[in-house]
């Protein structure tokens, strides 16, 4: 089985803190994002891992240190770590097609946008699985169309009228990912573009037409790294997950003084709380410093400063210097509120 993730996007709705780092490598409860999804695919599918593709954007924001970043999160699976680049962002089937060499076999196609939990076992008289979630409003998403032995026979995309309420959440397993790669280029040679792109759909609406068997592999929960809002939402949700599950969470690196830590709380290696109450659902990445500050429901990335704040619904980002009696903020790296 190989794991195939496309991830050269800019991430700007997350900006400032994609501005620099890879929205993917954004931590959300103490882990990277595409970390996180990786693992959790690999947990779901339970086989062995052979390969996993990464398709990066440009070397000069996805750099060496991404590079060493996903080759390790491989390792740490047991697979060959393959990297891809994507230099001319023309869409989520193009995006597919810069990793032709590992096009072949059984795959997982994964955006690293998204995190999930789930407990399923693959249909293996499928061609293809498409990962779904039901959802209270299917208007507003990209939705499966089911016949009545269960099988997809349509994607729908924000439809006007009710069709179903599983929605596609942007993960895919392939028996054979070569026949995609076979539809793909059709889609790429003959122009077909939507949005003014090359789209992944259009590769799956020639499969289905080809008579290939898709049918639904439904997640338990689907939760959204977009924005600053849904990503702070998603990694107090990560942490009730984390904690029920009875990981330990804080860091016997860390030190408290006059503090306290209200669970669930990711607290990374070398933390140093002074005066202060954490939590519930803050995550502090390693070497940050908080001092007579309350912080609740908030991501704090790696060696930033904190003092005389109370934080709730927060996001700051790597050696900032924040000080101050905001409330609902978004500070990117680097910068500082004296």
């Amino acid at each position: 089985m190989k794991i195939i993730v496309p991830m050269a996007g800019r991430g700007s709705r997350l900006r400032p803190h994609s501005l620099t780092v890879p929205k993917p490598l954004i931590p959300v409860a103490g882990k990277p994002i595409v970390h996180r999804l990786v693992s959790d695919i690999a947990g779901v599918l339970n086989q062995e891992i052979e390969e996993i593709a990464f398709i990066l954007g440009d070397p000069a924001f996805f750099g060496e240190d991404v590079v060493i970043s996903l080759k390790a999160l491989a390792k740490e699976l047991g697979a060959k770590a393959s990297i891809y680049r994507q230099l001319d962002p023309k869409g989520t089937g193009h995006a597919i097609m810069c990793a032709e060499p590992s096009l072949s076999g059984p795959a997982v196609i994964a955006y690293a946008d998204t995190l999930i939990r789930a407990n399923f076992d693959l249909d293996k008289e499928a061609d293809s699985v498409i990962w779904t979630k039901k959802v209270e409003n299917p208007e507003a998403y990209g939705v499966v169309n089911l016949n009545d032995k269960e099988e997809i026979i349509e994607l729908v995309e924000k439809p006007e009228t009710f069709v179903s309420d599983q929605a596609v959440i942007g993960i895919y397993y392939f028996k054979d990912v070569g026949v995609l790669k076979q539809e793909l280029q059709y889609v790429l040679d003959n122009n077909i573009i939507n949005g003014g792109e090359y789209q992944i759909n259009d590769g799956i609406k020639r499969m289905m037409a080809n008579g290939k068997i898709f049918k639904t592999g439904t997640v338990d929960e689907w939760m959204d790294c977009g924005n600053k809002e849904v990503t702070v939402e998603t990694n107090r949700r990560m942490l009730g997950f984390l904690d029920e599950a009875g990981e330990a969470l804080v860091s016997e690196k860390s030190t408290s003084q006059n503090s306290t830590i209200i669970p669930p709380c990711f607290i990374g290696d070398d933390v140093q709380l002074k005066n202060s109450t954490i939590g519930p659902y803050a995550s502090i990445g390693e070497g940050t410093i908080i001092e007579d500050s309350n912080v609740k429901n908030t991501i704090i990335q790696k060696q930033t400063v904190i003092k005389n704040a109370s934080l709730d619904n927060a996001m700051i980002g790597n050696h900032a210097h924040f000080d101050g009696n905001f409330t609902n903020v978004s500070i990117g790296d680097y910068s500082q509120l004296k």
